[in-house]
C-alpha cells in the first residue's frame, strides 16, 4: 500500500494556501497555462485550484486523455473486430464506453459480444491461452505511458509462441499534438503543465522543441495539488523573467533521459504512422505509432482489413469535444454539457472518460459554471 503520510504531505491545504500566497503577489499578466493531461485536470478541479489561485491564472484543457481523442472511425473499428465469430476483444479502461458512429463496446458487451476491460495488457495472455480456439484482438490505447506495455504483451506473445493474439494499436504521442495546437494558432496558450507519467517513460527532453519553436514554458508536473501549484508559480517566474524553458518539478519520478530500456523497447516493435486522425482535432501527422511490418501477422489492422470501416466520421454537431480539447472552450461553454449529455448517457468522449475534461467538470464543478472561473 501506499504510504498514507507522504501523499498528505503533497496535499496539505497549508502548503497549498502558501503557495497560492506567493503566486498572487508574484503573478502580474494574465497567464493562460494548459495542463495538457486530464489527470491534471480532475487535480485542478478535485482540490479547488482555480478558486485558490488569482483570476489571472486561467487554465486551459488539452488534449492529454487517449480515450478522449479516439476518433469514432477506430471505436466502430473495435466493434467490427469485436463483431466477429469466435472472438474476444479486450481493451483498457473507458474506451468500452466511448460511442462509435452507430454503437459502444459496452453496448455490443450488453449483447452478448464477448468484449473484456483488462487491468494490465498482461491478462491478454492468460484469456489467450485459456481460449486457444478464439482470436484475441487486444485494442492498444494510450500516450507514451501505456506504449511500453504494450510492447511486453507483444514481447511475451512472440516468446510463448501464441498464435491467437492480434493487436490493433492506436498509440498516441504528446509533442505532435502540443504543436499542432500551437501552430494552429487559435488557442492562447502561454504555457504547458507538461504530463508526468509520459515523462517518466520519455524524459522531459520532448518538449525542449516545443518550449523553444513557441517561446513557452513548459513544467513538467506531479498529480498532487502543491505539485500542480509548484508548478504554476515556476511558470510565473519564467514568464516574469521573460524566460521559456523545460522545468522538471516532478524529479522524484522523471529525469531529462527516461526510461532508455522502456523507449529501445517501442523501438523494437513499433513505429510511426504517416497520420493519425485525432478526435475532435483533425489529422497530425506521425502523432501515432502502429507496429512495424516485420510483425504484420500479429497486426489486426492488416490481418482483418477487409472487415474494417474506412469511413472517416467526425463527433455529433452539439459535441464541442474538440474545441476543449483544443483549449479553445470549456465544458460549460458547451450547450448540452449536463443536460443532454451526463456521464451515464455521453455525447461525447470528453464526458465518458474518467480523465476528460468534462467529466471533471461535471464531478467536481457543481453544474452551476456558467461564468465562473475554472
Amino acid at each position: 500500500m501506499p504510504d498514507v503520510d507522504l501523499i498528505e504531505g503533497f496535499r496539505d491545504p497549508v502548503h497549498m494556501k502558501a503557495l497560492a500566497a506567493i503566486i498572487r503577489k508574484e503573478c502580474t499578466r494574465q497567464i493562460n497555462i494548459m495542463e495538457v493531461c486530464g489527470g491534471h485536470t480532475h487535480t485542478i478541479m478535485k482540490y479547488g485550484l482555480p478558486q485558490l489561485l488569482p483570476d489571472l491564472i486561467e487554465f486551459v484543457h488539452g488534449p492529454g486523455c487517449p480515450v478522449c481523442i479516439m476518433p469514432k472511425e477506430r471505436i466502430d473499428h473495435a466493434i467490427a473486430l469485436a463483431s466477429m465469430p469466435n472472438t474476444i476483444l479486450a481493451t483498457l479502461g473507458d474506451m468500452i464506453r466511448v460511442p462509435g458512429s452507430k454503437s459502444s463496446l459496452q453496448k455490443l458487451r450488453a449483447e452478448g459480444y464477448d468484449i473484456r476491460s483488462l487491468y494490465s495488457p498482461l491478462d491478454v495472455i492468460k484469456i489467450a491461452q485459456d481460449n486457444p480456439d478464439k482470436n484475441v484482438v487486444f485494442f492498444a490505447i494510450g500516450f507514451e505511458t501505456t506504449t511500453p506495455m504494450s510492447a511486453v504483451l507483444i514481447e511475451q506473445t512472440l516468446r510463448l509462441g501464441l498464435k491467437n493474439i492480434f493487436f490493433h494499436i492506436n498509440h498516441v504521442s504528446v509533442p505532435e499534438a502540443v504543436d499542432a495546437i500551437m501552430s494552429g494558432g487559435d488557442a492562447k496558450i502561454d504555457a504547458f503543465l507538461g504530463p508526468s507519467h509520459v515523462s517518466v517513460i520519455t524524459g522531459y527532453k520532448i518538449y525542449e522543441p516545443i518550449a523553444k519553436a513557441y517561446h513557452t514554458p513548459v513544467v513538467v508536473a506531479g498529480f498532487e495539488p502543491t505539485d500542480v501549484m509548484e508548478s504554476v508559480l515556476r511558470i510565473v517566474r519564467q514568464i516574469n523573467h521573460g524566460k521559456a524553458e523545460v522545468e522538471n518539478q516532478y524529479a522524484r519520478a522523471v529525469s531529462r533521459e527516461g526510461n532508455l530500456k522502456a523507449q529501445a523497447l517501442v523501438e523494437t516493435y513499433f513505429e510511426k504512422r504517416d497520420h493519425f486522425r485525432w478526435r475532435g482535432i483533425g489529422d497530425i501527422a506521425h502523432s501515432a505509432l502502429k507496429l512495424k511490418p516485420a510483425y504484420a501477422a500479429m497486426d489486426a489492422e492488416v490481418v482483418f482489413d477487409d472487415i474494417l470501416p474506412k469511413v472517416l466520421l467526425d463527433d455529433h454537431k452539439m459535441c464541442i469535444c474538440g474545441d476543449i480539447l483544443k483549449g479553445r472552450a470549456k465544458p460549460y461553454d458547451c450547450k448540452v454539457f449536463a443536460k443532454a449529455c451526463i456521464p451515464s448517457n455521453p455525447m461525447g468522449s470528453c464526458m465518458v472518460s474518467s480523465e476528460g475534461a468534462c467529466a471533471a467538470y461535471f464531478k467536481y464543478g457543481n453544474l452551476n459554471l456558467k461564468g465562473a472561473k475554472a
